[in-house]
């Protein structure tokens, strides 16, 4: 399974005043905050924590079917700056971010080995959706999609 989450920081720094009281707690453990408390650029650490937790999300919402707000309750493993884990409930999820000026993005997988397969689509063409989750159909075989797009930017990956 995959997911992944992209953060525009120009509409981010607009839509977003994460330094508003309580903003940080609603959303990160204790752990979490003590990361983007202590990082030489809390801005960057919140939106890699973030993304990590919402292409986890995505993975979590198609094995069990649950929907909902519920950030805090995934826990975001730091390893470094671009890899990690998300954990919720019995579930752990890899994750891989990239970061530039413009956009941070990351991607989790259910097993490590699903990164090198992750194939990135151009078009919206022959996804279809069932139970808002989509899906890539090709020669009547389905295949777990995520979509994400967040301001100018949009990213499109299959397995």
């Amino acid at each position: 399974m995959i997911g992944n989450d992209i953060v525009d920081f120009n509409l981010a720094r607009e839509e977003s005043n994460w330094t508003r009281k309580g903003f940080l707690e609603k959303i990160f453990s204790i752990q979490e905050q003590e990361l983007i408390h202590n990082s030489p650029n809390p801005e960057i650490m919140i939106w890699n924590l973030w993304t990590r937790k919402e292409a986890a999300y995505k993975i979590y919402n198609r094995l069990t079917g649950i929907r909902g707000y519920f950030p805090s309750m995934l826990e975001c493993m730091y390893k470094d700056e671009n890899s990690g884990t998300v954990t919720i409930d019995d579930f752990e999820f890899h994750t891989q971010t990239e970061i530039t000026n413009l956009y941070i993005y990351s991607e989790a997988v259910s097993e490590t080995a699903n990164f090198s397969k992750i194939k990135s689509l151009q078009t919206l063409d022959n996804i279809k959706k069932n139970n808002g989750i989509p899906y890539f159909l090709n020669n009547n075989i389905t295949k777990p999609v995520s979509i994400t797009h967040h301001g100018r930017f949009q990213r499109i990956i299959a397995l």
